[in-house]
């Protein structure tokens, strides 16, 4: 045999070995790679590509930062990316104070949705309601534009004193409504209200949980507290939560040792830690009750979970908004921001009571589904999942998976809204009314020195009324006195808050109007006649062992 063929018949084999073996290696590498790049390069070679070849000039970054958003936006309602230009407005809101004209609002749709209208602001003396949608900026149509957040926070904001011009959709109206705001500071205090608005009863009005909302809410309480307050109506309607550490500080004045008040399970956080009350309040022999409404959400939540599930007071208004998510903002080196959402918080009796945002759902327009739906205005309109019943210390039902249920429901007031009422509050008439009025008689006003004093002040209620109507004319609003009749008490009683706020300042405004809010109302009732008054017992369970998961 050829040697060179026995030579071949010895090394073949082993070359043969070797490829294969060295085929497995470079196929494994490159199917790791592949992978690797499938996930982290793919984003990489396309703006590559795009930088090199594409017809104009394209900044990568910018590119970049026009998705993040999207990419957020594909986990959950409330995780959201923060621009550095924008981060520093955004904290603002929360503390301290900012230049502006006075709301918050989301994006939903390609629609700018007026979540809040701050009190005190350049957005409400104009008449701004939340609910409202901005459709214009400025003579530039907005809606259906895909604005971007930091884009629609830009144009509103400016300098003090500049004005912008908006167009309003609201659903009262067919027709886009114009207002002129006039940029201003932008009061950021969280309690609106604090003042005995009964005997032995103070009412305390918080309108976010900011940075400085537990000291502010205590000053209030202990001020009252002096006055003789022994019972405490907490109004959390229209408040949209924010940092969850004041709500648990407030529910901790209220309860008594070793209560649960809310416990969170995320990924860093698989098991249940709740937080207890340590026995340290200064609020825990005084009834309560909790005005909630469908815009309370987040840390009002918290809180009136924590008090409704420990039975330590009535909750009451209309169901909350349903946000049981619990988000971390992290820094990024550039400035810019991840508002992440970590965890999410469970009430005493075990109860989470975020809303369903799964693929399918209509989350944007829940709140408008409700009003819809008739659940404003009727409790039996209310669809509850009977599979997420729990049980508070007493031993009630209450219900998880889409806000709290109040204890008591009372329907959105419709008494007094007619036509005419409507034309008027679209027009602003009744903000540019009262704000004319007090001009027109400011130094006769600001010698009044308190709420009682300045209410004597004013004409009676039908000459009030009739001056009104005057004006509302010369707007353009004809006098239809039938309906006018109908909407007097609310005519005047708006009238009368709006002037005295003008003059005293947002509390006195809610002395005012809280006079006929049947919610208030029924607040002040139930402690009244003891409904909220809970014997005190030893706490009966803790947490439930939560669903598997998040």
């Amino acid at each position: 045999m050829n040697n060179r063929l026995k030579k071949t018949s010895v090394w073949m084999p082993l070359a043969i070995a070797v490829a294969l073996v060295a085929g497995m290696w470079i196929g494994k590498s490159f199917f790791n790679n592949s992978a690797r790049w499938n996930s982290r390069s793919k984003l990489d070679t396309i703006l590559e590509i795009i930088d090199r070849s594409y017809v104009d000039d394209v900044d990568p970054d910018s590119l970049l930062e026009a998705s993040f958003a999207g990419l957020l936006s594909h986990l959950d309602p409330h995780s959201v990316y923060i621009p550095a230009a924008d981060l520093q407005n955004v904290n603002e809101e929360l503390s301290g104070s900012f230049s502006g004209i006075g709301i918050s609002f989301n994006l939903l749709n390609d629609s700018i949705n007026v979540l809040e209208v701050i009190s005190g602001g350049p957005s409400e003396k104009a008449g701004l309601l939340a609910g409202d949608k901005i459709v214009s900026i400025n003579d530039t149509i907005v809606a259906g534009q895909k604005w971007s957040d930091v884009k629609v926070r830009s144009s509103l904001r400016g300098p003090k004193g500049s004005v912008v011009k908006l167009g309003i959709k609201r659903h009262t109206s067919k027709k886009i409504l114009p207002f002129e705001v006039v940029r201003g500071d932008i009061p950021v205090t969280s309690v609106d209200a604090a003042y005995m608005i009964a005997p032995k009863t103070g009412y305390v009005k918080i309108n976010k949980f900011g940075s400085n909302t537990y000291s502010e809410f205590l000053t209030s309480v202990v001020n009252l507290m002096a006055d003789g307050a022994e019972k405490f109506v907490i109004d959390l309607r229209g408040n949209g939560g924010g940092f969850m550490e004041p709500a648990v500080l407030m529910a901790n004045e209220f309860l008594p040792a070793g209560s649960p008040i809310v416990s969170m399970r995320g990924k860093t956080s698989p098991d249940d830690s709740p937080t207890y009350s340590d026995g340290s309040g200064s609020l825990l022999n005084t009834e309560l009750v909790v005005l909630i409404d469908e815009v309370s959400a987040s840390a009002s939540e918290i809180f009136a979970g924590a008090i409704q599930d420990n039975d330590r007071g009535l909750v009451i208004g209309r169901r909350s908004f349903g946000k049981g998510l619990v988000q971390n903002q992290i820094e990024l080196p550039d400035s810019s921001a991840l508002r992440l959402t970590i965890a999410r918080y469970y009430t005493p009796s075990g109860r989470c009571i975020q809303k369903a945002y799964a693929p399918g759902t209509d989350y944007d327009r829940d709140i408008i589904n409700r009003y819809e739906h008739g659940e404003f205005y009727s409790a039996d309109s209310i669809k509850l999942d009977k599979s997420l019943a729990f049980e508070t210390m007493h031993g009630r039902t209450v219900y998880g998976g889409g806000g709290i249920m109040p204890d008591i429901f009372v329907p959105n007031d419709t008494a007094g809204i007619t036509s005419y009422y409507l034309n008027v509050v679209n027009a602003g008439l009744i903000q540019k009314y009262t704000f004319d009025y007090t001009d027109r008689n400011r130094d006769r006003l600001e010698k009044s020195g308190g709420v009682a004093a300045l209410l004597r002040m004013l004409p009676d209620d039908d000459t009030l009324l009739q001056d009104f109507v005057s004006y509302s004319q010369k707007a353009g609003v004809a006098p239809r006195w039938y309906y006018i009749n109908i909407s007097r008490d609310l005519l005047v009683n708006q009238l009368k808050a709006m002037i005295v706020r003008n003059v005293l300042g947002v509390e006195g405004y809610f002395k005012v109007f809280n006079e006929l809010d049947p919610t208030v109302v029924s607040g002040v009732e139930a402690l009244a006649s003891g409904k909220a008054a809970f014997p005190v017992k030893e706490t009966r369970y803790y947490l439930r062992k939560l669903p598997p998961g998040l």
